[in-house]
């Protein structure tokens, strides 16, 4: 293997920051969790962290190439992600007594339907494409990585989301009469804005 141990926790830790992060797939455990329980969030949290193989084996694969003939491209990126987050942010603050719209194609029984939620989800996450992309590149050298090593950060990326959203969906279960409350919605938001805010304003000075 070409990367080191302390290279892997780095990333561990960084899709960990990225787990914490609010976005799409918390609201869609959220609607889960909150309409059917944990029974109805854990095939979702599996079809998340499916869904997370293919973002960096794509970067491994194409992000190598692109930013050797491309000159600047991941300083673009990270202003983009930059202001992605804080205008997410802003709008989650401006709308903070709006509590998780019902979606039947998130909150559809079945664990296969919550599997395919998860990984459409996942695939369609702004917050997931612009780290796998724009930061990934940044903890490897992905135009020296070998077989071992790309199969320790897809599983990784793997584990991470899954075990973190596993935990994250029986919490929500144990508190759904709590978040339910209008109140506790609000605080939630306000919090969840802030947190994308303070992430966006950070990302330029990764």
């Amino acid at each position: 293997m070409s990367v080191t141990v302390w290279d892997l926790v780095l990333y561990a830790g960084a899709l960990f920051v990225l787990f914490l992060t609010p976005g799409p797939v918390w609201m869609a455990l959220m609607a889960r969790s909150l309409s059917g329980g944990f029974h109805a969030a854990w095939p979702l949290a599996v079809g998340v962290a499916s869904g997370d193989i293919l973002w960096p084996l794509l970067a491994v694969a194409g992000m190598a190439w692109l930013t050797s003939e491309v000159e600047g491209l991941m300083a673009v990126m990270r202003w983009v992600a930059c202001l992605m987050f804080v205008i997410m942010g802003v709008l989650l603050i401006r709308h903070d007594a709006d509590g998780v719209q019902e979606n039947k194609k998130l909150t559809r029984p079945g664990a296969w339907a919550g599997f395919l939620a998860g990984v459409a989800v996942i695939l369609g996450n702004p917050k997931a494409i612009l780290f796998y992309m724009g930061v990934l590149p940044g903890f490897f050298d992905l135009s020296g990585l070998t077989w071992k090593d790309v199969t320790a950060i897809v599983v990784l990326s793997f584990m991470v989301p899954l075990v973190g959203n596993l935990v994250l969906a029986g919490f929500i279960h144990h508190l759904r009469q709590f978040i339910s409350s209008s109140d506790s919605l609000k605080r939630i938001n306000i919090v969840s804005g802030g947190l994308l805010i303070c992430v966006g304003l950070a990302i330029p000075l990764l």
